[in-house]
């Protein structure tokens, strides 16, 4: 039965995250320098896939990422539900202030059930993040695309592979630092019996490789 191969990138560096700033889809900041060279460094000393097509968030940041390492894709997608969850009232705050803050802690707090004003209720992000992880392959199935990369935001990537990759892992054990992230595959049968797909690789290659 024909796999079909999605690789999932978080997006570079912004000057926000170099602020120590809590961003989210409320905030649309590009690549920084520091974040370019970074890429450009990991692009030099490790091997990305170059599949034809490209999925990105709608967030500068990932579809400049997507520009730097996959340069010699002939199709960019842009999916609206590949941003990242909006944050609301916390929204370009700085985590060390968050971290004080009573609400921000009972929005942590899975049972709490709290969304402060103006963000994504959690449920429904994670809902948006499982969805649209079946629907790109969906879509690469309809489409004959054995092969396509997704450059999106960490907490989306996070979200997706807790809800729907083998083996299974709690969120933050699918961390992946900026210009990294996972390959993960599924088949036909195992999308439409289990919606489930198989982490296979990090990426960039060879990058766990080196200390």
């Amino acid at each position: 039965m024909k796999t079909f191969k999605l690789h999932l990138v978080r997006h570079g560096l912004t000057q926000g995250n170099l602020d120590g700033l809590y961003l989210g889809s409320g905030t649309d900041l590009p690549l920084c320098p520091q974040g370019r060279e970074q890429l450009e460094q990991l692009a030099a000393r490790f091997a990305y896939p170059q599949p034809g097509t490209v999925f990105t968030s709608p967030l500068a940041r990932a579809a400049q990422t997507a520009e730097l390492l996959f340069p010699a894709a002939q199709h960019r997608l842009e999916i609206q539900q590949l941003r990242e969850a909006g944050f609301g009232v916390f929204e370009g705050r700085r985590v060390e202030d968050l971290v004080k803050d009573a609400d921000f802690a009972r929005w942590m707090d899975p049972a709490a059930g709290f969304t402060p004003q103006g963000a994504e209720p959690t449920p429904q992000f994670h809902s948006r993040c499982a969805e649209t992880l079946m629907k790109l392959f969906e879509y690469m199935m309809k489409a004959g695309v054995p092969e396509a990369a997704c450059v999106t935001h960490g907490g989306v990537i996070m979200s997706m592979l807790a809800q729907k990759a083998l083996p299974r892992r709690r969120p933050e054990d699918w961390m992946a630092d900026p210009g990294c992230g996972y390959t993960v595959q599924t088949d036909p049968a195992l999308w439409m019996r289990d919606g489930l797909v198989e982490a296979v690789q990090v990426l960039p290659l060879g990058y766990l490789d080196e200390p």
